[in-house]
């Protein structure tokens, strides 16, 4: 039975399905450790060059260089391991010290003391999260009290935490301190290495995701100002629409055109960055939830600081988002709105034109059986010369005849022969026209009882 499977076809995707539930797993960390983490934005040949510096780090310290690029790499080098992750829009460089050395200060060492020197600062990228995170065993070295935490994060305000339901107690500012990286003390109370290690992904992403959920804010600023204008006009424009002033159209078509493609450029601006922001409030929302915390005396968890900070900041990218689109919508009424205008302004123009056309015309009828009056009476003269050369023909053939007599009785009868002539003609043509407006009238009405149905 288990060679029927090679009988089947399967899915090209089968094994990357299956893979890609295990391509980022937790990690085993004991206690006490010391961590890492580098958040960096990239784009495709950055990611390509970090990937290329990855080797040469193995070439440093004197491994086997890897040769096929991974979602998720992670070696370890003695007492140091390395976790390179690619994200969407950025990459991750988590350092483990697996044995630090016992010191007053637990940020005295750090995640990356023990890469070679001059490694780190070549890393391609641009920084967005950097951070420090002390583990220490208190079930060895007891927990200090509040007053003796603060100094190690340099006096600032502290968020303290116990996560997992008190199995651990974490200390952080949320701020950068004098070395440029953030930092984080974890003191482990019961947790095994495998829950530690959950907890410590945890709050790394959670810190990660914060600073790239906060990227947008700036975008929402600076845009803010400019769609309060845009605004101000819009709302400006539909209450001169509104009270019928006279206005020029095409010049509101104009402004509305312009209105628009800066909007559009707006959106095209920021929707990813909006985007994104969204997703990554998610994240931290259901990170925060795994969390379990319970409150420190006198302290704010880490869930009630990201909550009051953290979440008005998303909220205002949200704001601004719908703004945006709730803008392009009114322009695009009020779009719809001017054009209708312009629409009926030419259609009152063209029914002006038609109904001068019409007067054009009767005129020209007139004038046409003016005309025609005139047409018959020259034609006549000239058939009657003609008939005149034809009777003198024949007289001169011997032919005894008065040829002034038949002259005159040939020009009633030409005239009434050119007369009929040209009434045939002309009932002829106007009966033409009569079938032509039939058939346009039974076109009208057929469209009509198709719309209908």
């Amino acid at each position: 039975m288990k060679d029927v499977i090679q009988h089947l076809e399967t899915h090209p995707l089968r094994d990357m399905l299956y893979d890609e539930l295990h391509s980022r797993p937790f990690q085993v960390i004991p206690s006490p450790a010391r961590v890492t983490h580098l958040a960096l934005q990239v784009d495709e040949a950055q990611r390509a060059e970090q990937f290329r510096h990855l080797q040469k780090l193995h070439e440093l310290l004197g491994y086997e260089v890897p040769q096929v690029e991974t979602q998720c790499y992670e070696q370890t080098f003695g007492k140091l391991r390395i976790r390179w992750e690619k994200h969407l829009e950025f990459t991750s460089y988590t350092f483990i010290n697996l044995a630090p050395r016992s010191q007053a200060n637990p940020f005295a060492e750090q995640g990356i003391s023990e890469l070679p020197f001059g490694w780190l600062e070549a890393l391609p990228g641009t920084v967005v999260a950097a951070f420090h995170v002390a583990i220490e065993d208190a079930r060895v070295n007891p927990e200090p009290e509040p007053n003796e935490v603060k100094p190690w994060f340099e006096q600032m305000r502290l968020v303290g935490s116990s996560p997992q339901s008190g199995d651990a107690r974490v200390w952080t500012a949320f701020q950068l301190h004098a070395d440029g990286f953030g930092r984080m003390l974890i003191y482990n109370k019961q947790m095994s290495d495998s829950q530690l290690g959950r907890l410590v992904q945890r709050l790394v992403e959670i810190e990660t995701y914060r600073l790239m959920t906060l990227l947008a804010l700036p975008e929402a600023r600076r845009t803010s100002p400019a769609l309060g204008d845009m605004d101000a006009k819009l709302a400006h424009l539909t209450g001169v629409l509104a009270d019928n002033h006279q206005v020029d159209d095409r010049t509101v078509l104009s402004e509305l055109t312009q209105m628009a493609a800066q909007i559009e450029a707006f959106r095209a601006q920021t929707t990813f960055r909006f985007t994104a922001t969204r997703a990554y409030a998610d994240l931290i929302i259901s990170r925060l939830a795994e969390l379990r915390e319970d409150e420190v005396s006198g302290h704010l968890t880490i869930n009630e600081f990201l909550s009051r900070r953290l979440l008005p900041a998303v909220r205002t990218c949200n704001a601004v988002s719908e703004r945006l689109d709730d803008l392009s919508r009114r322009v695009d009424r009020v779009s719809d709105m001017m054009r209708t205008r312009v629409e009926m302004a030419i259609q009152q123009q063209n029914r002006e034109l038609l109904s001068s056309m019409d007067r054009r015309s009767r005129i020209q009828l007139m004038m046409q059986h003016t005309v025609e009056g005139l047409s018959v009476a020259a034609i006549s003269y000239y058939l009657v010369g003609l008939f005149k050369y034809l009777l003198e023909a024949i007289y001169g053939a011997g032919v005894a005849f008065d040829k002034t007599l038949a002259t005159g009785m040939m020009v009633p009868i030409v005239l009434l022969a050119v007369w009929l002539a040209t009434r045939r003609i002309h009932h002829h043509f106007h009966a033409l026209a009569e079938d032509e407006l039939a058939d346009g009238n039974t076109g009208k009405k057929r469209n009509e009882r198709r719309k209908r149905d």
